[in-house]
């Protein structure tokens, strides 16, 4: 159901930690990650994150705003969309 999913874009320089650190934000706030994409061009990493928040007991809103805090701390931009959303802008 796409109402109920989301997409997560994480972007920046890369180190160790990310996909770790986004990763148990995620599992706090009852994310279940239903997809993963990551690679690495010349040293930007870039990964896309399909997840799920039908069970988690927080907001659209909460889980967002957590995960761009968590991207601010890692020094990364992390963009959060609901995937239809996601889905329509790209049927434009």
């Amino acid at each position: 159901m796409s109402d109920s999913q989301i997409i997560v874009t994480v972007s920046g320089v890369d180190k160790v930690g990310i996909v770790a650190k986004v990763t148990s934000v995620m599992a706090q706030y009852e994310v279940n990650i239903e997809d993963i994409k990551q690679t690495l061009m010349q040293g930007h990493f870039v990964m896309f994150m399909l997840g799920n928040i039908e069970k988690s007991k927080y907001s659209f809103k909460e889980i967002k705003d957590s995960l761009v805090n968590t991207g601010k701390e890692l020094g990364m931009e992390v963009w959060v969309q609901r995937k239809e959303i996601f889905d329509n802008m790209h049927n434009i």
